[in-house]
């Protein structure tokens, strides 16, 4: 397909992309107040649509590979792009994200994600930000689910570096649950930035769980190892070198 027509059709899912978050915010509102299950059940609807549309108008398959988790764990991902957010929640039965403070703001995404229980962090000094964040997910453990944090702390395009943040081992040290690692290749498909979204088959990879108990740098480095090598190996089968 001609990239300008690729380039169109990309444009079209991000208008549409955003109108059904609206409306879908809007119809489920009533059982989002009176529920979070609502408010669960409505991000999981948006996630389906956009896995639907994203095949439909941009050529773009996506999947998820290997044993979703269920119960109350940690959940590590690489982060590329929006879409590993929405591939990553859709697929868990009760996710909630480490988000960065500002995102309370957004319309629409921002009540609802505070509704269905993720932790706002203000970054700007990691040490008062890694106390906050430990002191909100301790108030909010009455519900179980998994939690989402990503390790890098910002999303990282294909073939960039970026350090891997002491947080995520602050958070695996306190809570004392066994941590996912997620990988990804999404970032090839639909970028950090831009409108185009090229065909192909976007794909995250949940990974063996890490157990607890390890020190905070042999955790890091066994995160890091695990994610780095998904990531590679889903980028690789791609195409990417």
């Amino acid at each position: 397909m001609m990239k300008p027509v690729q380039w169109l059709l990309s444009l079209i899912f991000i208008v549409q992309m955003y109108l059904a978050m609206a409306l879908i915010a809007v119809v489920y509102l009533p059982y989002a107040l009176l529920s979070r299950d609502g408010a669960e059940a409505a991000c999981h609807a948006f996630c389906r649509w956009t896995r639907f549309s994203l095949r439909l108008l941009c050529g773009l398959k996506t999947e998820v590979r290997g044993e979703i988790p269920t119960g109350q764990v940690l959940i590590a991902p690489k982060h590329q792009s929006f879409l590993d957010i929405i591939l990553i929640y859709g697929a868990l039965p009760r996710g909630k994200f480490i988000m960065k403070s500002i995102l309370r703001f957004a319309p629409f995404l921002g009540w609802y994600a505070l509704r269905i229980g993720c932790v706002p962090v203000d970054r700007g000094k990691r040490g008062a930000a890694i106390t906050k964040m430990l002191a909100d997910v301790r108030s909010g453990q009455s519900r179980p689910g998994q939690l989402i944090i990503y390790p890098q702390g910002t999303r990282v395009a294909p073939g960039e570096k970026r350090p891997y943040k002491i947080g995520t081992a602050a958070l695996y040290s306190q809570l004392q649950q066994p941590c996912v690692p997620v990988g990804a290749n999404v970032g090839l498909f639909w970028p950090k930035r831009g409108i185009l979204r090229h065909p192909g088959t976007a794909v995250v990879e949940f990974l063996s769980p890490i157990p607890p108990g390890l020190s905070n740098a042999d955790f890091m480095a066994e995160l890091e190892s695990r994610v780095e090598a998904s990531s590679d190996a889903l980028q690789a089968e791609a195409g990417f070198r």
